[in-house]
């Protein structure tokens, strides 16, 4: 594809996520709905419910909701850091396997953690001078998310905000709108907001706070963590 034509589309794919919900389509260890076939059942269903873009994590469930859906697909591929904690698309082998299936945004992790002997901002800084897909980066603090933006991120997502060893202490924000905020003062691209955001009512505060997208996951494709919401109010 010419210069000039992927241009036209990343632009198009970017303008279709404004101000809409992107639901993030994950499943993981013996949930009934960790295949290819379970995941993209989810992304068919919240397509249905209104839903402008699907997150997704592996390769094959990926390349699948990308043959079954219309709408942008946010690519991503989990692994760890050696401290145990999570890590997205942190190889350069992960985003060419994601380049590969046609993946038209690709999610990386954009903390100053390193991996290949690169910190976030600095591997994202290649990608986008190898590649041609948008680049979401996953950010945790205000300092990464700056960053990330002056090396080229299409998209700033508070994804790994309270998911790494300097921000777990703000998991107590469910979800993080002051973080939300400061984002939005600081970046001129795109702030999306993902983590913890459990309610309807949360999701509409964030997009009245000047968020572009809004990421929800847990609360729409992980039953049996929903379920267990329940049982605990219940039961105490």
């Amino acid at each position: 594809m010419r210069g000039n034509d992927r241009t036209i589309m990343n632009k198009e794919i970017i303008s279709k996520l404004k101000h809409a919900l992107i639901v993030s389509c994950q499943a993981e260890g013996d949930s009934p709905f960790n295949s290819p076939e379970g995941v993209t059942m989810f992304a068919k269903a919240a397509i249905a419910g209104g839903a402008a873009g699907i997150r997704s994590e592996g390769i094959e469930k990926t390349k699948m909701i990308l043959e079954s859906v219309n709408v942008p697909v946010i690519g991503l591929i989990k692994s760890k850091f050696d401290d145990g904690s999570v890590r997205i698309t942190g190889s350069f082998s992960d985003v060419d396997k994601l380049s590969a299936i046609g993946c038209p945004i690709i999610a990386i992790d954009g903390t100053f953690r390193k991996r290949d002997g690169l910190t976030g901002p600095e591997f994202i800084r290649r990608i986008k001078s190898e590649f041609n897909a948008l680049i979401m980066a996953d950010i945790a603090k205000e300092d990464e998310a700056i960053e990330c933006e002056k090396a080229g991120a299409d998209f700033i997502s508070t994804t790994l905000n309270g998911y790494t060893p300097s921000t777990e202490a703000d998991k107590v924000y469910s979800p993080n709108f002051e973080f939300v905020k400061l984002l939005l003062q600081k970046l001129k691209k795109p702030v999306v907001a993902e983590g913890r955001i459990n309610s309807p009512q949360a999701a509409k505060k964030i997009i009245e706070l000047g968020a572009y997208s809004v990421v929800v996951g847990s609360a729409i494709t992980r039953p049996h963590i929903v379920t267990s919401w329940y049982v605990e109010e219940i039961n105490k």
